[in-house]
């Protein structure tokens, strides 16, 4: 879910995966840093510093990212990001900026002076963006979203949370299509203020000159998260190619030693052993102050995806059943303690240090870490594993995961009846209906029925040629297209954009025409009587034509009593006419893909 802007190279910066004990649970509770970490103020942004080697490396946090937006605004603090960072150019300076699920990151490396005029810039462009480059910048965004990969994973979040908060990280970035100039300003007035705002320096002391003049604001707390998942655990289907599956935990340092072991066990069953998976992982993130994700990920070829779907489920049981080795946990204990032996250890800490008091998290001393970590017995990652198991949700390709006992998650809204409104059938076929309320709109199928109430749309893109596709906060979606349906009328599509609230409504521009779909089925034809007779066509009507002819000669030749010539056989007759029908065909398949 993090988005990087590709200004210039730096090393990426991830406190989450920082120290395990820096981000234990527990609540807020002022205590004094520790030993080699020190807290200062600079222009009103709380600041912590701690002397390490080389060059200075800052980063300026703000509790503002993805999870709270809306649908709608989607990309606008990636927006924000990239405006501030505009104006610093093509430079040798390692900096970058990145934004997350829940904050937004600025930082740099190089020396104190080139650290505080990156710094200084970074706030100067926040407190008056340069909003002559809004137009560029939303193409630029839409380019990357357009190239940007996504991980395997990427599904998860939209059927856990839907599209509101933490599940918005699954979405294309609508925001760029449509927010304005003051949305934008309003959006960074209100956000990246000092109040909102942790600065880390791996120095011992302030660098001169920082101006780092924010407008003030209250500091903004995580986002609550809503999950729609009536029951867990829960799986979906998703592409060939691999397996994933994520749990969500009370954070602790017994959780992120479970993830390692998760991963060592994967990786010996389903690579070592099975030789079923190349890449078989495991990773554990917090996603709030309470709570972490624990993600299972193993890849397959399409002839082993089953083999890699009962590993995967069997590996997770047996170490829920409590088959977990001594040795296992010793070894996973191992490699997070040698963290402890790292160089500059204050100074690599800051990081999850800063970010802790960004959101109101208790930071431990290494001692107490160290502490924590040598208390988790095997008892404690059973009980990990169980917590993950019963919270799971599981992506598979093909067949689901029933056998398991997982319970395959909603397909389709509650049934109900839909509420009184135009019935429109649809062109393809009269079993399917599309029904306009006052209230909703409700797409009737003969496997089940999705809803979206215009009170609870997280967003509405309206085409200029009538196209309405809603988004319910559950993630259900409503394609209404005019041309797919009886009757429905411009009059009809503008009930639904009169009903969404304003906020949630995104006018899109022009779509190529062959982008708007036709109807495919159901004996209708594929095109709109309407169309013209294009090149195509006429090419096609020629070829038929051509094909009709031959067909007679060769059926005047072989009955003609006048020719000395044989008689043709019927071998010779399917053959010539195979050669007439071979393009024929590869022409009709041809045109059908383009349609």
């Amino acid at each position: 879910m993090t988005q990087e802007s590709q200004t210039t190279q730096a090393p990426p910066v991830t406190p989450e995966a920082r120290i395990p004990g820096a981000t234990a649970p527990g609540p807020a509770a002022p205590a004094a840093p520790p030993v080699g970490i020190r807290e200062a103020e600079v222009d009103g942004i709380r600041t912590v510093l701690a002397a390490g080697s080389g060059p200075v490396t800052a980063g300026l946090f703000f509790r503002v990212g993805v999870a709270d937006e809306t649908l709608a605004t989607t990309g606008i603090t990636h927006l924000v990001e990239h405006l501030a960072l505009h104006r610093h150019g093509l430079s040798d300076l390692h900096y970058n900026g990145a934004t997350s699920a829940t904050y937004t990151l600025f930082h740099v490396t190089g020396t104190p002076a080139e650290v505080t005029t990156y710094l200084n810039g970074v706030c100067a462009a926040l407190r008056d963006l340069p909003l002559e480059r809004l137009e560029t910048e939303r193409e630029i965004l839409r380019t990357e979203s357009a190239g940007r990969s996504r991980g395997p994973n990427h599904q998860l979040p939209l059927w856990r949370y839907g599209a509101q908060g933490y599940g918005l990280g699954s979405y294309t970035e609508h925001g760029p299509w449509h927010l304005t100039a003051d949305a934008v300003r309003d959006w960074a007035r209100t956000r990246f203020t000092r109040d909102n705002a942790v600065l880390w320096i791996t120095s011992d002391t302030v660098p001169e000159g920082l101006d780092l003049t924010l407008p003030s604001g209250p500091p903004h707390p995580l986002p609550a998260p809503v999950s729609i998942l009536p029951v867990t655990p829960a799986y979906i289907r998703g592409d060939s190619g691999g397996v994933v599956v994520d749990g969500i935990v009370r954070r602790s340092s017994a959780a992120t030693l479970f993830a390692e072991v998760l991963s060592r066990a994967l990786f010996v069953d389903l690579r070592q052993k099975g030789g079923y998976s190349y890449v078989a992982d495991a990773d554990y993130s917090p996603r709030d102050n309470d709570f972490a994700a624990i993600t299972a990920y193993a890849d397959a070829l399409p002839q082993k995806q089953d083999a890699v779907v009962g590993g995967l489920i069997d590996t997770l049981a047996r170490l829920r059943a409590g088959s977990i080795e001594q040795s296992e946990l010793d070894a996973a204990r191992a490699k997070y303690l040698k963290q402890y032996d790292t160089p500059d250890l204050a100074a690599a800490q800051l990081p999850s240090y800063a970010l802790n008091l960004l959101t109101g998290h208790r930071n431990l001393t290494p001692d107490e870490q160290r502490a924590e970590l040598a208390a988790v017995t095997l008892d404690d990652l059973r009980e990990v594993a169980r917590e993950m198991h019963s919270s799971a949700l599981l992506q598979v390709p093909g067949r689901g995961a029933d056998w398991a006992g997982f319970t395959e998650a909603p397909q389709w809204s509650p049934e109900a009846p839909p509420a009184p409104g135009t019935r429109h059938p649809s062109l393809e076929g009269d079993s399917t209906v599309l029904t306009v309320s006052p209230d909703a709109v409700t797409l009737t199928t003969p496997s089940g029925q999705v809803v979206v109430r215009y009170d609870a749309c997280a967003a509405l893109l309206v085409h200029p040629d009538g196209g309405h596709h809603l988004t319910g906060l559950d993630g259900f979606q409503i394609r209404v297209e005019p041309t797919l349906y009886k009757g429905l009328t411009p009059a009809r599509t503008a009930v639904i954009g009169a009903s969404v609230p304003p906020a949630a409504v995104i006018h899109m521009p022009p779509r190529a025409p062959d982008r708007i779909p036709r109807p495919d089925g159901g004996g209708t034809p594929r095109r709109l009587r309407s169309e013209p007779v294009g090149p195509a066509r006429k090419a096609l009507i020629w070829l038929a034509g051509l094909a009709t002819a031959l067909w007679a000669l060769i059926a005047t030749v072989a009955t003609s009593q006048e020719l000395d010539a044989p008689e043709p056989d019927p071998a010779t007759i399917v053959i010539i006419w195979l050669l007439i029908a071979a393009p024929l065909g590869a022409f009709l398949g041809l045109r059908r893909k383009r349609d």
